[in-house]
């Protein structure tokens, strides 16, 4: 009856904690790239004002990032209405199957993948708790 016992299991629990930050380090990063390039390329924005505009966008993931190391339920509750946003936001702009290939893959995997992690995580740790 192993699948119904609650054990602590403390190393899971830091591999999936460390695992859910580095998917919000990289997907931040790939977020951040995506915001700088569409604005300089396409925007023609100065290079300057797409830094300003990647700078509003890492902040933003910078306090995900910090809320997750301190109430992981929220940031796991914030990358899920993240990553769902985004997919709302494809379907209203029409995007085709190019960008959302590129959009799921690069930006709403890392984010569901980072909000389970924290998600489990936070479980782990009030069967630690108990």
């Amino acid at each position: 009856m192993e699948l119904l016992a609650r054990t602590c299991k403390t190393d899971e629990m830091n591999v999936q904690r460390i695992l859910a930050r580095v998917f919000v380090i990289i997907g931040g990063l790939f977020w951040v790239a995506m915001i700088w390039g569409a604005q300089w390329a396409y925007e023609g924005a100065p290079v300057t004002q797409a830094l300003g505009y990647a700078a509003v966008v890492a902040a933003g993931i910078a306090l995900v990032f910090v809320v997750g190391m301190f109430y992981e339920n929220i940031a796991a509750i914030l990358l899920a209405v993240g990553a769902l946003a985004v997919i709302v936001f494809g379907f209203v702009s029409g995007w085709e199957s190019g960008v959302w290939g590129i959009a799921f893959f690069f930006f709403v995997v890392p984010m569901v993948a980072a909000a389970v992690l924290y998600a489990l995580a936070a479980r782990m740790q009030r069967i630690c708790k108990l």
